[in-house]
């Protein structure tokens, strides 16, 4: 049976979320939800969809990063948007993150609502190697 490690979630805003922000089973890191908001804080990034996407995708990256793992660890991302119509901003943004050959597969649907009324949610899955 895989074990099941779970990695807390950083206080944001002063307070301590109710989820991990990573749960590893096995060799799959399960990446919880992550806004376009200022690190540590409740607020979103000024500048839209574009902004939002680089920023959730940068909380993603530290998520990342705090495990010993990078984008190309990244093997399934899901994109929350609110409103499909931003899809080619928040396309052009999330590309720039990943090498040519190297993307994630993905799944995209649109939202009637997302926490602090965000454009975007990225939430993911990584494998960890060794």
């Amino acid at each position: 049976m895989a074990t099941v490690e779970r990695f807390p979630s950083l206080p944001i805003g002063g307070m301590n979320l109710p989820f991990s922000e990573a749960v590893r089973v096995g060799d799959l890191l399960f990446i919880s939800g992550q806004l376009g908001h200022y690190p540590g804080k409740l607020e979103l990034v000024p500048g839209g969809i574009g902004a939002e996407t680089r920023q959730a995708l940068e909380n993603l990256g530290a998520v990342l990063e705090r495990r010993g793992l990078g984008f190309r660890d990244l093997v399934k991302v899901t994109c929350m948007v609110a409103d499909m119509s931003e899809w080619a901003a928040m396309n052009e943004a999330y590309v720039s993150f990943f090498t040519e050959g190297e993307l994630p597969a993905r799944s995209s649907f649109g939202t009637s609502g997302l926490a602090l009324g965000a454009r975007i949610e990225l939430e993911a899955i990584a494998v960890m190697r060794g």
